[in-house]
């Protein structure tokens, strides 16, 4: 056999002998705020490899230039030095998955915001302060690795981020404390239909430039105002009792859950915030959902801050968001979840026959769901207290629902309608 082909078998052995060595790796979430990204490490072939160790007289060394082997030809080595090769980690993979899956969700360049009042004393942006933030890739690379070979299975994102340029213009606003950005909360809508995504932009309107004093209760309800076909919302799919039903306003859950994201995140108290009756898909992670249903259902905080907070929101690309500014203090909070437990199955499909629509069509009023709790845990420090807080969330199990359309009976009242057709 000859010298390159003998390198090469070589090289395979030693290849399948680094997937065998590292073989059976747990999944990883990596989590930065509510942010979860889960990555399985058996998924990624690429990320195993070989590695160069080197030793001289036992005591392990950084090979000189002059040591590495150039093609088929193997240098002589000085005595006591040897050579061997290990299984290992191609990091060049990994960092490469790294990026392609986390990195770029994540990474963007700080913005930049004026805020000033207009002509009529309303505030106004030019442009949109969010911050930047930067993954470091070199650092997760090597958490990644400690991580496998630990059998840790949750890491902390390493994340630069930096402050956008913010220019207060308007005096009072900068007397109420409005001089920096304080949070950002953010949700993902993408893929929503048209309905939803013109009441999401809506009802985000609502809220831009919107003032809370020092102190001051926020109500959401209170500022989205009414929510009917006058106030320009359209009919789309809301939570009603058991069925999914289209409806005026349906998607400004998506706007309440992205207002709560910010402040809970934050470390404000929260006054008032439930979860839906069962796991929504643009909500997830399962547990930083925040369900509105005015008058009846509300998010609320308090602003325990030092000064006043202003509020703007904005979209783009699928994503919605709140941005908080105001004076920080010296709050640090920590939020960690979600732990879930008791999941179960979706029920049996259910069909009920109904002479709510027309006869012979049919109405999808339900998906299957299947059910869990969550619970995440906040951890609000101040100087040397510190208060942690339990936020937790039931999700129901819910099934396929079909409404069926039939023709009244002639005696409405000696028929029932429901999961089982009239008799002729």
């Amino acid at each position: 056999m000859k010298r390159h082909q003998w390198c090469a078998l070589v090289f395979l052995v030693l290849l399948f002998a680094a997937g065998s060595a590292h073989a059976s790796s747990s999944p990883i979430t990596f989590r930065y705020l509510h942010h979860l990204f889960t990555l399985d490490p058996d998924e990624f072939p690429r990320w195993h490899g070989v590695e160069e160790e080197w030793s001289s007289n036992g005591i392990p060394i950084r090979a000189l230039p002059e040591f590495r082997v150039d093609g088929d030809d193997i240098p002589s080595l000085p005595r006591g030095v040897v050579r061997r090769i290990v299984p290992g980690w191609n990091r060049t993979a990994i960092r490469e998955t790294l990026t392609e899956r986390i990195a770029n969700v994540l990474d963007r360049a700080p913005g930049s915001v004026v805020i000033r009042r207009n002509a009529s004393g309303a505030i106004v942006f030019d442009g949109v302060g969010l911050p930047g933030r930067t993954v470091d890739i070199a650092s997760l690379t090597e958490l990644t690795i400690a991580a496998i070979e630990q059998g840790v299975t949750d890491v902390t994102l390493p994340i630069e981020e930096l402050q956008p340029a913010l220019l207060v213009e308007d005096p009072a606003l900068r007397a109420e404390g409005i001089r920096e950005l304080l949070a950002v909360g953010e949700s993902d809508y993408s893929g929503s239909a048209i309905p939803r995504r013109h009441n999401i932009a809506l009802g985000l309107s609502k809220f831009s430039g919107h003032l809370i004093p020092q102190g001051a209760e926020f109500s959401f309800d209170e500022t989205l105002g009414p929510v009917n076909e006058h106030t320009g919302y359209w009919k789309e799919l809301v939570i009603e009792g058991d069925k999914t039903l289209p409806d005026y306003g349906g998607g400004l859950c998506q706007v309440s859950t992205t207002a709560y994201r910010g402040v809970w995140e934050y470390g404000f108290p929260i006054l008032a915030r439930r979860n839906h009756s069962f796991a929504v898909r643009y909500y997830a992670p399962q547990g930083t959902d925040a369900t509105i249903y005015p008058p009846y259902t509300d998010m609320r905080f308090l602003n325990d801050s030092p000064g006043a907070v202003l509020i703007q929101t904005y979209a783009e690309n699928g994503i919605a968001y709140f941005l908080y500014y105001g004076t920080r203090d010296n709050r640090e909070t920590q939020i960690i979840g979600p732990y879930t437990w008791g999941r179960t199955a979706p029920p049996p499909d259910r069909t009920e026959y109904t002479t709510e629509i027309p006869p012979g069509t049919t109405r999808k009023v339900g998906e299957r769901v299947p059910g869990l709790h969550a619970v995440w845990y906040r951890i609000v420090r101040r100087g040397e207290s510190e208060e942690i807080e339990e936020v937790a969330s039931v999700y129901e199990a819910r099934p396929f629902y079909l409404q069926v359309g039939i023709e009244p009976p002639a005696d409405a009242s000696a028929v029932p309608i429901g999961p089982e057709p009239p008799t002729p």
